[in-house]
């Protein structure tokens, strides 16, 4: 398991970073799919040409970069700078179609890369504006 200030420091390495991703995918990927409601029926698995690894890296590096967009980062860093990196990059469109599919364990790998609670924790009370005062409850 790593600690927070591991984890940041996998920012600075595509191939630390994908390394640790692809580590939890193996573990996790299996249980997971044993938890599923359709488990042991037969259903249609078409394997996508970029794997859970690696759209989650992708995924994770640009909430660790300065874009502001996630487009603008795709299609400069990702299919400029690391195609070298990822061989079997899809289009935009085909990447946005896959990214709800891998909510589920990014949450998963996200909480497991800070361990334990240590008894001291911050929350956010600010009040959300609502669009409408029907809405208001």
């Amino acid at each position: 398991m790593l600690k927070s200030h591991a984890w940041f420091a996998l920012m600075f390495s595509l191939e630390e970073l994908f390394c640790s991703v692809d580590d939890f995918c193996r573990a996790f990927k299996p249980q997971w799919k044993q938890q599923l409601l359709g488990f042991g029926l037969k259903q249609r698995n078409r394997p996508w040409s970029l794997s859970l690894s690696e759209i989650m890296t992708v995924l994770i590096g640009f909430h660790q970069s300065c874009y502001r967009h996630f487009k603008t980062y795709y299609q400069t860093r990702v299919q400029r700078e690391w195609a070298v990196a990822f061989p079997a990059l899809v289009s935009y469109q085909r990447f946005i179609n896959w990214v709800p599919s891998t909510l589920v364990p990014l949450c998963a790998y996200l909480r497991s890369c800070f361990g334990q609670c240590s008894g001291i924790s911050f929350m956010d009370s600010t009040s959300l504006k609502v669009c409408h005062n029907r809405r208001i409850r």
